[in-house]
């Protein structure tokens, strides 16, 4: 006697699809922050000296500022250009 089995087919389980929406989410999220925020210019190379004056470069940005040796530190703003910082750096020496 055959007896014939009844075979169940195989399950197929539906995949989630709620990871899309947060991928989403978090890459428009992190764009928007970095527009608005910019570089923290957290990496900044060793000391250069230049034009007699020394200056430190964002290794991520590229972006300058003035580095004053005798305290080893960094002041003024950030600029892209040398001479923008050696210009702001004269102004305030006039001022005071």
């Amino acid at each position: 006697m055959i007896e014939l089995v009844e075979q169940e087919e195989p399950r197929t389980t539906k995949k989630s699809t709620w990871w899309w929406p947060g991928v989403v989410a978090t890459t428009l999220a992190g764009a928007a922050a970095m527009a608005f925020r910019g570089c923290w210019h957290s990496r900044m190379s060793w000391p250069i000296g230049e034009q007699g004056y020394s200056y430190q470069v964002c290794l991520s940005c590229g972006a300058k500022r003035l580095f004053d040796e005798k305290s080893f530190c960094a002041y003024g703003p950030f600029r892209d250009d040398l001479s923008q910082l050696i210009v702001w750096r004269r102004s305030t020496q006039l001022k005071s």
